[in-house]
């Protein structure tokens, strides 16, 4: 019995010194790119492994644009879209979380996620779009560490240049190239509306722009003016 307990103990221990090595480790990149911008995100490296195996010699279509060459109308529509409460909360929206567990229990769903723009950065620079427990916590956790280690202003930079924007499109330099021929920073608030209504399913949306995400765009077009950036 007490070598069993032995065993259980340092089985735990090895368990618990791997998570600790994980954190540790997760925490190094958040770190360095706190100052240094990311060449590829765990999303960029799971699309591209996608687009390879229909095409070896595919690749991913992404530019960096520094938060001042990026339209402030982006910023606000991406805001006014994604994460109203970006400004005041410290990477979790429970208000949000409350009203998303509200809409899918109406639905029968779990479609409705109220992730905020921290939540879902976290998700796109280490991890996968999977759905489970353990992804949700790690999630939560990178969050965390996020929020406390960079300012809004640098998630919001970073996150608007790792999102993807259409297939294999990546960031929104990339994003106003491709859409509408021009760069970030002369975006206007109508073509920047119309950009953050995609990003739930940008594949899709970007490819088939429909009356219902038109007149989201619109509905966002009109809040943004009250969004709060970094």
């Amino acid at each position: 019995m007490k070598h069993w307990g032995r065993t259980v103990t340092k089985v735990l221990g090895i368990v618990v010194l791997a998570f600790v090595l994980i954190q540790l480790w997760f925490f190094a990149h958040v770190w360095w790119w706190k100052t240094h911008d990311p060449e590829m995100t765990s999303f960029m490296r799971i699309r591209l492994a996608e687009l390879r195996t229909e095409n070896p010699r595919a690749q991913l279509i992404h530019r960096w644009a520094d938060y001042d060459a990026i339209a402030p109308s982006l910023k606000r529509a991406v805001v006014a879209a994604e994460d109203d409460h970006f400004m005041s909360h410290h990477g979790f929206d429970w208000g949000g979380i409350q009203r998303a567990i509200e809409r899918n229990r109406a639905r029968g769903t779990t479609r409705a996620g109220g992730s905020t723009i921290s939540q879902q950065l976290a998700k796109n620079l280490f991890l996968s779009p999977s759905r489970s427990y353990l992804r949700k916590g790690q999630e939560a956790l990178i969050t965390v560490m996020i929020e406390a280690t960079w300012s809004k202003r640098r998630i919001l930079e970073v996150y608007l240049n790792v999102v993807e924007w259409r297939d294999g499109i990546f960031g929104a330099e990339a994003a106003a190239w491709r859409h509408y021929g021009i760069n970030a920073a002369h975006l206007t608030p109508t073509q920047s509306a119309r950009l953050a209504v995609m990003l739930p399913n940008p594949r899709v949306y970007g490819a088939n722009f429909t009356p219902r995400l038109a007149r989201h765009a619109n509905a966002v077009r009109q809040r943004m003016g009250y969004s709060r950036i970094p």
